[in-house]
């Protein structure tokens, strides 16, 4: 094989080997098409302060934005309740995983966290989870609190977040 060989243009490439033929492949930095093709933080863009990774445990969904309103969590209940899923409550002091009873593989303590009462089968408003949740946080202020969405058909867990964090914060390590 001969060097000449690979250096023959290919046909309507606009290149000769491994060169182009062509000096403007790509549009220049000052034109319109440049501008259209790259992503830019403009002014149009408006971005919020979300987790602060300092001394703060990350959770489930959500758990990036700030705490949540009455009207924030009613409303990611009414999706759990147009999707069929079922509302539940529950409850942790310490909120994450941790091994502090057993060290064997594959066990770890908080991975369950405890049930407020049952899972609120025939809930079909958002008013009565949002009940429920003011009872719990009555009866456990410092704990971490969260809502899960369950799928019976499908037996699954399909959604979780934190409703409240605890106030006093020297049990997070």
């Amino acid at each position: 094989m001969s060097a000449g060989i690979f250096a023959a243009p290919v046909s309507g490439s606009g290149y000769v080997g491994l060169k182009t033929n062509v000096p403007k492949l790509l549009p220049a930095n000052g034109s319109i098409a440049w501008s259209q093709k790259t992503v830019s933080n403009g002014s149009r863009t408006h971005c919020m302060k979300t987790w602060n990774p300092i001394n703060n445990k990350k959770f489930e969904t959500l758990s990036y934005l700030p705490p949540l309103s009455d009207d924030s969590i009613a409303k990611e209940i009414d999706y759990m309740m147009k999707k069929g899923w079922i509302p539940c409550l529950e409850f942790d002091e310490v909120g994450a995983v941790h091994r502090e009873n057993s060290r064997i593989p594959g066990y770890y303590d908080g991975r369950y966290w405890t049930l407020w009462k049952l899972p609120m089968f025939g809930c079909n408003d958002s008013s009565q989870v949002l009940n429920e949740i003011r009872e719990c946080k009555k009866a456990y202020p410092n704990a971490y609190i969260r809502c899960l969405a369950f799928d019976n058909k499908h037996q699954t867990q399909c959604m979780a977040f934190v409703i409240q964090q605890p106030t006093n914060t020297s049990s997070n390590k």
